[in-house]
């Protein structure tokens, strides 16, 4: 019997089975697995006593049972799997058809034998955060059952049930260790990472992360990603690698252990929201990048910041040497070690909202290979006072544990009568105060309803049209969710159907802040805002928002005439001045607004788009909340070998649109499809019903684009996104 990952080629799924002269039975998921920052808890479940065949072989990922399979065939009725027979078992090695091996780490391996369970048997959904949580199993074992913790590090099980192979179970099945080193230093095998915020020493560490660098087919990362390795190249390339964590406060420590480098070509750098799609740039000649070159082609070592050399001098590093990095984020500055002795002084940095590991080559005979160590295993020297490592327990927490308290991605089939739809996820749920409803199944127009306007009150994103009274569309909005009436734009019989939720502060309120008295129903713990205000006509006229912070994105729209655009508006992204919602238009490039922590500023001109006298007016502001939003921009490479987009959280819903050309508003959302790839596409500018495009993967920390479409990911072309989150990056398992 076999359950691995099989990631040969671009298959990426869940794959298990048994085969003895022939297959038995296989079960290998539609589903990929390509989130490497993330755990994974899996529970295979077999009985082939069974009357029904399906309910034979269970498979189960975070607590929810895995149904769409690629491949699935069942076994015979009372087949005897090999399992518990007189043959050799592995864990981490599958035997046939050869040898695979998996680069990676486990936790807590139960196995319960004559007991067929489901995953409550051994973990749960935590009520606060809404995430599956693993648990200790406290039920039998059965004869040939155990229980592999791997927490006794003080040897290497060989011939007795004690040292990391230990059986804790109370059956002395004890497993024997091969090829695991608890030798200290970068070969260490012994690791504290855990899918539990369990201590500062004990959490989900940070790894390198393969899918987020610009030539990650170039670069080797192995060793459950603490390794990488950079090939022998005849042209300078400059590969780079970032962690799977980013951090924005704080004082981090992390160490690299030089394994190999030639002249100019091991290098370590520490930079803000790097170009990672660029390889062009070399190591420190960014803005915001500090790196450390090992040895340069003089021998000695050299640190780059802002572009600039800093420092020359030493001796330079050689094999063996252990580089500490010590970067506060918070003061802005990073001090380089070698061998626990200072290096030249500390050095400022613009800004650290990410960090990335990197290589020069420069026609180099060696490879370059960076051995780095967040703190999952010892480190070689003590980390200066105060800084930590980087993993999820030393996180700050986010003010938003549980996304589904305040955004939700809602299905529900058409009835074509009264219908009260839920929001709830698990424990969480909302009164919303924005539903923004779109079928799935066919091409009709979008509605949108929020409590400022009130219920009936609709308005479309596809068309420039102004609101409509929609007596039978929806008609209140509930303590757990809202109810449509028999409108067949909302609730068409039979017809499917998502609606996006958002929870702002309920009632509005008068604001007096602006020049513009307006009405605000805002939510400063989720950075939402919803605005209504009447025009006066007088130019460069403001507005309050309440959200108590600059707005990182404001969307603008008429309610009271028919020939308005969707105005959409993000003041902290430079990629961008204006665009319009209901058109695939790029850049406008006119009518500027600015904002502050209480104010938004019209544009300066007299315009029924946003402040003709006499007309009603609709804003939608949200400001960025660490672990449930983020507004941002990046480049897309025309590969499905995609961008990966760090968000710090798993989104639930993603909003993307190029600017520098043509291209519809893109609507991702993990409900649509619940695995990825997440592949069911919506358009806020066009009526179309869903689309099936495979169009990216959602991950713990962000996503990852995995097509060549120009709407998302065109070589070379801007994109700006909005994403909100289903769980902080702190709380999130991998999907």
């Amino acid at each position: 019997m076999f359950m691995i990952f099989n990631n040969s080629g671009s298959n990426n799924e869940l794959d298990c089975g048994e085969v003895a002269t022939t297959q038995q039975w296989r079960r290998a998921t539609t589903q990929v697995f390509r989130d490497p920052s993330a755990w994974y808890h899996l529970v295979l479940a077999f009985d082939s006593t069974q009357a029904t065949a399906a309910n034979r072989v269970k498979i189960y990922v975070n607590g929810t049972q895995v149904t769409s399979f690629s491949t699935s065939v069942d076994p015979s009725l009372n087949y005897s799997s090999i399992v518990n027979t007189a043959t050799a078992h592995s864990i981490g090695r599958v035997a046939l058809p050869t040898g695979f091996y998996l680069d990676g780490y486990f936790t807590e391996v139960n196995f319960i034998d004559g007991q067929q369970l489901t995953p409550s048997s051994f973990g749960s959904t935590n009520a606060i955060t809404g995430v599956w949580q693993p648990a200790k199993y406290t039920g039998t074992y059965g004869t040939n059952g155990f229980y592999l913790p791997f927490t006794d590090n003080s040897a290497l099980t060989t011939a007795s049930n004690a040292g990391l192979g230990k059986d804790f179970s109370g059956n002395a099945n004890y497993w024997v260790t091969n090829n695991i080193s608890i030798t200290a230093g970068a070969t260490y095998d012994s690791m504290t990472d855990v899918p539990t915020l369990t201590s500062a020493t004990a959490a989900n560490f940070a790894v390198l992360n393969p899918i987020g660098g610009s030539t990650g087919t170039n670069i080797t990362v192995t060793n459950g990603n603490l390794t990488a390795t950079t090939p022998i190249a005849s042209v300078s390339s400059f590969f780079k690698i970032p962690s799977s964590i980013s951090v924005s406060s704080g004082k981090w420590y992390f160490e690299d252990t030089v394994t190999a480098l030639d002249a100019n070509n091991w290098a370590i750098s520490i930079a803000g929201t790097p170009p990672l799609n660029d390889s062009s740039n070399q190591n420190g000649l960014l803005s915001g990048e500090v790196t450390y070159v090992a040895k340069n082609n003089s021998s000695v070592e050299q640190i780059f910041d802002n572009g600039s050399s800093t420092y020359t001098g030493g001796s330079g590093a050689s094999a063996g040497d252990v580089i500490g990095v010590a970067f506060d984020v918070t003061n802005l500055t990073v001090q380089f070690y070698r061998n626990n002795t200072a290096v030249s002084t500390a050095q400022a940095i613009t800004s650290a909202t990410f960090f990335y590991i990197s290589a020069i080559v420069r026609n180099n005979t060696t490879a370059s290979i960076h051995n780095i160590n967040f703190g999952q295993r010892p480190f070689s020297y003590t980390p200066p006072s105060g800084f930590v490592a980087l993993n999820t327990y030393n996180l700050p927490a986010s003010t938003v544990p549980n996304g589904a308290s305040y955004m939700a991605a809602t299905l529900y089939t058409g009835t074509g009568a009264s219908l009260t739809v839920a929001n709830t996820v698990g424990s969480a749920s909302f009164q919303p105060d924005w539903v923004w409803i779109k079928s799935r199944s066919a091409a009709t127009d979008h509605k949108l309803t929020d409590s400022v306007r009130g219920v009936t009150k609709g308005l479309i994103s596809n068309t420039t049209a102004a609101e409509t009274t929609d007596t039978t569309g929806l008609t209140a909005f509930g303590s757990t969710g809202f109810t449509v009436g028999a409108n067949t734009t909302y609730n068409n019989s039979g017809a499917t159907y998502v609606a996006w939720n958002w929870k702002a502060g309920g009632t509005a309120v008068t604001n007096t802040s602006g020049s513009i008295t307006s009405s605000v129903s805002a939510n400063t713990t989720s950075g939402f805002s919803i605005i209504g205000y009447t025009g006066t006509g007088v130019m460069s006229q403001t507005i309050g928002h309440g959200l108590g912070v600059s707005p990182n994105v404001v969307i603008f729209k008429c309610r009271t005439t028919g020939v308005t655009d969707w105005n959409m508006y993000a003041p902290a992204i430079s990629v961008f001045t204006r665009l319009k919602l209901n058109t695939t238009d790029a850049d406008f490039g006119t009518f500027p607004i600015t904002v502050s922590s209480t104010l938004i500023t019209l544009p300066a001109i007299n315009n029924v788009a946003f402040n003709s006298t006499g007309n009603d007016y609709i804003v939608y502001a949200w400001a960025a909340i660490k672990g449930f939003s983020a507004f941002g921009s990046y480049t897309g490479n025309g590969s499905t070998d995609g961008p990966f987009i760090y968000t710090g959280f798993r989104p639930r819903y993603i909003l993307i649109k190029r600017t520098d050309g043509v291209g519809s508003w893109v609507i991702i959302d993990s409900s649509r499809n619940g695995y990825n790839a997440n592949n069911d596409d919506l358009y806020a500018n066009l009526s179309d019903a869903e689309a099936d495009t495979n169009r990216l993967d959602i991950l713990s920390n962000g996503w990852k684009d995995r097509n060549t479409y120009g709407s998302s990911n065109g070589s070379g072309m801007t994109y700006i996104y909005a994403a909100f989150a289903e769980n902080p990056f702190q709380n999130a398992l991998a999907r």
